[in-house]
């Protein structure tokens, strides 16, 4: 069961961190770990009634990008 949660969360992950690089495409700025990281760390901040488990996989997609 561990594992398969491991799995579902890695892979909101990449989409959370796939989006969020169309998101900056479109937008015309540098899909840089750093950039990408920071566009969530805003969106974060906002509360716009994400899930907990939505939330987490942010912060765990923020801090694969900031290793």
């Amino acid at each position: 069961m561990h594992g398969e949660e491991s799995e579902a969360l890695y892979n909101e992950m990449c989409r959370i961190v796939g989006d969020a690089v169309f998101i900056l495409c479109d937008t015309d700025v540098e899909t840089k770990k750093y950039n990408i990281a920071n566009a969530l760390r805003t969106a974060l901040s906002g509360d716009h009634g994400r899930t907990e488990y939505m939330r987490k996989a942010m912060e765990a997609a923020i801090t694969v990008l900031e290793r």
